[in-house]
């Protein structure tokens, strides 16, 4: 966009949105983005609250991994990023033991994964990266603005299938990420939830590597999840909010691209994510103590 442009922006914003939504490559970028960010932030709610940050960084890496073992063997990379981050997800949960993987047991497999991510892309890059030269930046950083159409609905299907699947589990989830001993006491199989949780957290994070990359979708999973646990105590609350701010984080972040494009899509959701998580702490810091504890019905 040229300084022309901009100021015919500043002076005329309806026209410049009418002129962004003119290019499909927004309007792919805006839908799919919109139905990611949804189900990053419901799925993200959950992460903090059960303390499985460091895991949503770990199935980053996996999608990445998963990524460039399926280009190494001539497949779409989205069927090796699903099938390695859900992978990852259930092994994870299953050997943890607990309702909640430790962090012993996600380091472990964390380095082997990024073991097995060095090898694949070596092979890569020596033997057919000529097929797909952009494959390691747009699997890194994303490439929500080289959305097509086919891939902007497969993006929405599969984003509303896995809403779906949260939103289905939630109740039981909150349950026992809030007490396990006493979910597991009334019935509620923490172990299996657990592991069916991070199967999910994975394709979420195969998912969002779409627009914002492997290396950066942790951002988009915890950051508007853990600001909007700072605006409210009330679970219900809090996980539509981590919802809505990781949606206005994206489309906040489109719009500064596209006014901006010298900075990169992702850099821009990123940093518009961090400013709502900067904002929470400090009016969390003015109005209450550091920490508020969850309320409302979990049951």
């Amino acid at each position: 966009m040229t300084l022309a442009s901009q100021s015919f922006a500043v002076a005329n914003p309806i026209s410049a949105l009418a002129d962004m939504l003119a290019h499909p490559f927004i309007v792919h970028a805006l839908l799919a983005g919109t139905a990611i960010a949804i189900v990053c932030g419901l799925v993200g709610y959950f992460v903090v609250l059960r303390g499985q940050v460091f895991a949503g960084d770990a199935l980053g890496h996996v999608a990445y991994t998963g990524a460039f073992a399926a280009l190494a063997l001539g497949l779409d990379l989205r069927i090796g990023m699903f099938a390695a981050t859900v992978g990852a997800g259930l092994i994870l949960g299953l050997l943890g033991g607990r309702s909640i993987a430790d962090d012993v047991t996600i380091g472990t497999v964390f380095s082997w994964v990024l073991g097995l991510g060095v090898f694949f892309l070596a092979y890569y890059t020596t033997h057919d990266s000529t097929s797909n030269g952009a494959a390691n930046v747009n699997v890194l950083f994303g490439s929500i603005f080289g959305i097509s159409t086919s891939d902007m609905w497969a993006a929405v299907a599969v984003a509303a299938v896995l809403a779906v699947a949260i939103l289905t589990i939630a109740r039981p989830l909150l349950f026992a990420s809030v007490d396990s001993a006493v979910a597991g006491a009334a019935g509620v199989p923490v172990r299996a939830l657990g592991a069916l949780f991070l199967a999910l957290v994975g394709a979420t994070a195969a998912e969002a590597s779409q627009i914002v990359g492997a290396l950066l979708l942790f951002g988009l999973l915890a950051a508007p999840a853990a600001a909007a646990r700072r605006f409210t105590p009330d679970p219900w609350r809090a996980l539509w909010l981590a919802a809505l701010l990781a949606t206005a984080s994206v489309w906040a972040g489109i719009v500064i691209s596209y006014v901006a494009p010298a900075l990169p899509v992702s850099f821009a959701i990123m940093s518009v994510a961090a400013a709502l998580y900067a904002m929470s702490f400090l009016r969390h810091t003015w109005a209450r103590p550091a920490s508020s504890p969850v309320h409302g019905a979990v049951m």
